[in-house]
């Protein structure tokens, strides 16, 4: 992080819920922060944040922690059905606006809120965390170091084992924010969207396989690009992990693990921004095969950190010093440009081209 004498005030801060997206991935970062004080949230029902952030102000209503003229910047991470509302409400409200993934349910939806968030002259972000999965990361610097040539197949996956349904009633009874393309979805789409840009076309098959569930569990999508196929699947009933990332080019291989520890790290309370933060075990390293000056080479690559605090270092660098936000309401849009068009795909058995 910089040096905190270059955060000139604090960023009053608002959250909208405090269920684990609240807890977990949003105040830690926020109270941990030197930019930002966490002044208020909402818990309807129950009171456990009062115990951990005894200096914010705990509401039993969005509306009321709206009208609170001294927040800046709210972060909307209640049911993703809820999120078109809750953060037009914020931004007409006059306040900065984080959203949870999903962005919103529809695109058109996510093109209003930008369209609205731009005229309005307010930082409107989609909080796509796992941009800075350690895992992840290390997988965009070998995109980018180009070791394995031009890159024309890849595979990002993220499984899941659970076969009881959720006792959160939004997340398994049918509803425009429910099911797993809306859930996990958003992370692998925008990681292949910030690695490889928007594709050309999509095509998607989307299942429910869990006895008795009412959403979809299971999803295979491919992006087609003129040279590059990405394949992004995901279930919540695979047992025994696959390998997250696989890389093939034209000089070689690279395979990585899921790994990243933050989300652990996160829920037994530990603090972030610390030396160690992010550090993965060094028995998940990737492998690296290829073709090296005539030779067959195979080594083992070392994996950068996590560092989901970048999130937030951007939005105050982007709230304070207007430099460039780091997630857009546009990525956001995009996003739900693809979910579209993976559900039309799937709804038609059809590839689906894409408008950019």
């Amino acid at each position: 992080m910089k040096n905190t004498n270059a955060y000139t005030h604090k960023i009053a801060t608002g959250i909208l819920s405090f269920g684990m997206s609240g807890r977990v991935f949003h105040a830690p970062f926020i109270q941990h922060h030197p930019g930002f004080d966490l002044v208020g949230i909402v818990e309807r029902t129950k009171n456990d944040a009062a115990a951990l952030y005894p200096d914010a102000t705990i509401y039993q209503s969005v509306d009321a922690l709206l009208q609170n003229k001294a927040i800046a910047l709210v972060v909307v991470n209640t049911p993703t059905h809820t999120h078109f509302d809750f953060a037009k409400k914020a931004l007409e409200a006059g306040k900065h606006v984080i959203v949870e993934k999903a962005f919103t349910t529809t695109a058109a939806e996510a093109k209003t809120l930008t369209a609205l968030a731009d005229s309005l002259g307010l930082v409107l972000s989609v909080y796509q965390n796992r941009r800075w999965d350690s895992d992840f990361s290390t997988v965009l610097q070998m995109i980018q170091s180009k070791q394995l040539g031009d890159i024309h197949t890849a595979a990002f996956q993220f499984d899941r084992f659970k076969t009881q349904l959720s006792v959160k009633l939004h997340k398994e009874t049918p509803n425009a924010g429910a099911g797993l393309l809306l859930d996990l979805g958003p992370h692998l789409i925008d990681q292949a969207l910030y690695a490889f840009g928007m594709p050309q076309a999509v095509s998607a098959d989307i299942r429910c396989l869990r006895p008795h569930s009412q959403v979809d569990d299971d999803f295979t999508i491919i992006l087609y690009y003129p040279t590059l196929r990405v394949t992004l699947k995901s279930s919540l009933l695979v047992k025994e992990p696959l390998p997250a990332f696989v890389l093939h080019g034209t000089k070689g291989s690279f395979i990585k693990q899921r790994a990243d520890v933050q989300e652990a790290a996160l829920i037994n309370q530990a603090i972030p921004f610390t030396e160690q933060w992010g550090e993965e075990p060094a028995t998940a390293m990737g492998l690296l095969h290829i073709e090296k000056d005539g030779q067959d080479y195979s080594t083992y690559i070392p994996t950068l950190k996590g560092n989901y605090g970048a999130f937030y270092e951007g939005m105050y660098q982007t709230i304070a010093h207007q430099a460039a936000c780091l997630v857009t309401g546009q990525d956001g849009w995009n996003v739900m440009t693809i979910i579209e068009a993976a559900q039309k795909s799937h709804a038609q058995q059809s590839v689906v081209n894409i408008s950019v």
